[in-house]
């Protein structure tokens, strides 16, 4: 038996569609996320990006969320990410959508780039929905951050408190200073 589709909903969904597509969502977060059929995705992708979207695999390992600065980035948006979903009733994806925007905005403000696509961002989510990441305060600043599961956490020190010795040193970091100088 067949669904009456309502035009509202439609447009709801389109409307979504392209706040992802805009901000960088690959076509498998779409397909997974929005309720048009493949054909109209990719005719959306084609009309804003004007161009097919990228092939390949989405990323799929919880280990990049624990790497130093994709901790930071992860942990401030899944922060936004849950303030929006218990304070408001939106829908996950829309919660996503916002707090991703939010996350954007507040690195630029800062002068920063960011280190999570909104793919990223939607993988994240769905790990923490999944058990296999969560949060945790660090000792130090109180702040929290995101962890594997099933790790313990006991006396957990952020990247921001306890750096990596090499943190922000990058070959563009590098570059930037000789140029400076």
């Amino acid at each position: 038996m067949h669904k009456l589709r309502s035009v509202v909903g439609d447009a709801r969904e389109v409307e979504r569609a392209a706040k992802l597509i805009r901000l960088g969502a690959r076509l498998q977060l779409l397909e997974s996320e929005i309720s048009l059929s493949r054909e109209r995705l990719l005719r959306l992708y084609k009309e804003i990006h004007r161009k097919s979207p990228p092939k390949g695999m989405l990323p799929f390992s919880t280990d990049w969320f624990m790497a130093w600065q994709p901790n930071i980035h992860s942990s401030l948006f899944l922060g936004i990410y849950e303030y929006l979903s218990k304070s408001s009733e939106v829908e996950e994806i829309d919660a996503i959508i916002k707090a991703y925007q939010l996350y954007m905005e507040h690195v630029g403000m800062n002068g920063g780039e960011a280190v999570l696509s909104i793919t990223r961002a939607w993988r994240l989510v769905k790990f923490v929905d999944a058990g296999m990441l969560c949060t945790t305060s660090c000792a130090s600043c109180k702040g929290s951050f995101v962890v594997h599961a099933g790790d313990l956490h006991a006396n957990y020190r952020c990247g921001l408190c306890h750096m990596p010795a090499r943190a922000g040193k990058t070959t563009k970091a590098a570059r930037e200073l000789a140029q400076a100088a």
